[in-house]
């Protein structure tokens, strides 16, 4: 099932995904990443997180943050835990984002994957996205998808 973040059930999970899953995919410097993880907090309480779980009170095994901007939805963080991998958890939660995107005017919906990810440049092609651009600085693709 999808549900919303509930911050004091999910927060550490979330955090053990981020560390476990995009941490290791990231091309940024140690004391960029030590930034980010103090953002981290007030980054999650921007946008919106949805929680992949088996049932309703259990913990995540994987979750979407995503903002709107206009007409664009922005992926921020997607992560699915690795023995969750690949039971259609990263297709609910984006398709659930999308559709939450779609219902407030959005139209088209971005994602940046780092250029050592493979496996998540192949789950956003899957879904229609495609590559408009390569951030040399960044390391990493941007992404797009037109909604409908």
């Amino acid at each position: 099932m999808i549900r919303y973040r509930r911050p004091k059930q999910d927060d550490a999970v979330i955090m053990h995904l981020i560390e476990t899953q995009l941490v290791p995919l990231s091309h940024m410097t140690k004391s960029q990443l030590e930034q980010v993880r103090k953002d981290l907090p007030g980054r999650m309480n921007r946008g919106v997180t949805l929680i992949a779980s088996p049932y309703y009170e259990g913990d995540p095994v994987g979750f979407v943050h995503f903002m709107l901007h206009g007409d664009l939805l922005y992926i921020d963080m997607l992560a699915v835990a690795p023995e969750s991998q690949r039971k259609r958890w990263g297709n609910l939660l984006m398709a659930h984002a999308e559709r939450f995107a779609l219902s407030r005017g959005c139209k088209r919906s971005k994602v940046m994957v780092d250029s050592g990810n493979a496996n998540g440049m192949i789950f956003y092609q899957k879904l229609g996205y495609f590559n408009i651009k390569y951030h040399a600085k960044n390391q990493c693709y941007e992404l797009e998808k037109r909604l409908s």
